[in-house]
């Protein structure tokens, strides 16, 4: 029977409300479980690859261009950062910004030669991903995953130690050039936010081999197709069948209950649905079955923050 895994942010980014009591009371009969909090540890629990350590540049590389197998590769997405008493703050990366081709064209042409001049290749297959294809050899730091950056102090997350050195002047210089630009002035006056920097992370090659238990994945994220690429897994199609379901952009309780877990539930009920799995990233996971509602004795769950 087919399976469902709902994969959510965490608990904390919905607003606090009572779940009705279809949802409360499933959720109180559930099996929960505790595990590991993250974006990346939340998407280790549904996919392994070989080796352990996987390359998002390599596998959203795949998804936008076809063209990741045999390089070596780091994202440099554009980012907008804003000064502040203790440094800057990165206030949008990547989608965030929400690029248009005309801003590629106008901006990449600018920072090529940069990149060049070291070796490395920048290109943008998609407008909001940007990508250096490195030599091989190439030695680099530790890359701070811009989730981890969003909202923060720039300076707190840069690269250290010797290899970080080379790659702080990079960001620098290439802020200077994206300072400069005029395009830039252009999309100030239009009311969006200046590409006046780039942000390095998720090196590597695309991994030997991808792994999961789901025979379909649904989601818009770059990274997550890739993965599902890798491990031969159909992106989208029939509901009939084990799948992961992204939806990790929500933000609405009412909708989450709404439209995922409550038209689910009923479908648990009516035997087209044998597992449900609900898997928050700050760890939590709830696994709800078609036999669990007989186990009336267990409290029904108030509200996500229940512990």
């Amino acid at each position: 029977m087919a399976k469902a895994t709902l994969l959510l942010p965490a608990r904390s980014r919905f607003p606090a409300g009572t779940l009705p009591a279809q949802v409360a009371a499933a959720l109180g009969r559930a099996e929960r479980s505790p595990g590991a909090a993250g974006e990346l540890a939340q998407l280790r629990r549904h996919f392994s690859a070989i080796p352990v350590e996987w390359s998002a540049a390599a596998l959203t590389r795949e998804v936008d261009a076809g063209d990741a197998a045999g390089g070596f590769w780091l994202r440099a997405d554009p980012a907008n950062v804003v000064p502040d008493m203790h440094g800057a703050r990165m206030m949008a990366v990547a989608e965030t910004l929400r690029l248009e081709q005309g801003d590629v064209d106008a901006l990449l042409p600018a920072l090529q030669p940069l990149f060049a001049g070291f070796g490395f290749q920048l290109d943008a297959p998609s407008a909001s991903r940007w990508y250096l294809r490195l030599p091989e050899d190439t030695p680099l730091p530790a890359f701070a995953a811009p989730e981890a950056v969003l909202g923060d102090d720039l300076f707190a997350h840069l690269p250290d130690g010797d290899l970080g050195r080379r790659w702080r002047a990079l960001l620098t210089e290439a802020q200077v050039v994206l300072h400069q630009h005029p395009w830039n002035e252009a999309r100030i006056a239009q009311g969006k936010r200046a590409v006046n920097s780039l942000w390095f992370w998720g090196p590597g090659r695309l991994p030997d081999s991808v792994r999961t238990s789901h025979a379909q994945v649904r989601s818009r994220d770059a990274l997550l197709q890739g993965l599902a690429k890798a491990a031969g897994v159909r992106l989208g199609g029939e509901q009939a069948v084990d799948a992961l379901v992204d939806l990790r952009q929500l933000r609405s309780l009412e909708q989450l209950v709404r439209d995922a877990i409550t038209p689910l539930l009923d479908a648990m009920k009516r035997g087209e649905l044998g597992e449900l799995l609900l898997d928050f990233e700050d760890g939590v996971r709830y696994r709800l079955t078609r036999g669990q509602r007989w186990h009336f004795w267990k409290r029904p769950v108030a509200t996500l923050a229940d512990e």
